[in-house]
């Protein structure tokens, strides 16, 4: 799996792509509602480098597939954690749930793929302890 630099537009895509795909399909609804949203801008992406974030992804995850039925059958909570890690800024981290969890939302469905990456970002970025509660509770109550 590539790398990005840390907290890096390219980092923070990459795990927003990854609930995207998590469950094995990408909706209609989940790409409407990150382009309204302005992703890109948001993120400080060029228009059109989302897609090229997604598409990196999904050959990393394909060269490392082992007949899984989804891309990210392959992927563990040690590789998840690693991906985690790339984004330390809370902005940043804020920003990215954000946009998990509108994505993972908009078809009305949260697929348990979807929740174990938005439980492992809560988690890893510590958001569910005591002094982050306040912040986190919204992202949480969206799960």
């Amino acid at each position: 799996m590539r790398s990005y630099p840390t907290n890096s537009p390219e980092a923070a895509a990459r795990i927003v792509g990854l609930l995207l795909i998590s469950d094995g399909h990408v909706s209609r609804s989940e790409t409407d509602a990150l382009q309204r949203l302005d992703i890109e801008r948001e993120l400080g992406l060029a228009p059109g480098d989302f897609a090229q974030v997604l598409h990196a992804l999904c050959e990393d995850l394909l060269m490392g597939a082992r007949e899984r039925r989804l891309l990210t059958g392959n992927l563990d909570e040690a590789a998840l954690a690693a991906l985690m890690a790339e984004v330390t800024e809370p902005e940043l981290q804020q920003r990215v749930l954000h946009f998990a969890c509108t994505a993972a939302t908009a078809d009305h469905h949260l697929a348990a793929a979807e929740a174990w990456i938005m439980e492992a970002a809560l988690k890893h970025w510590r958001m569910g302890e005591a002094s982050d509660a306040p912040k986190a509770a919204p992202v949480a109550a969206g799960l």
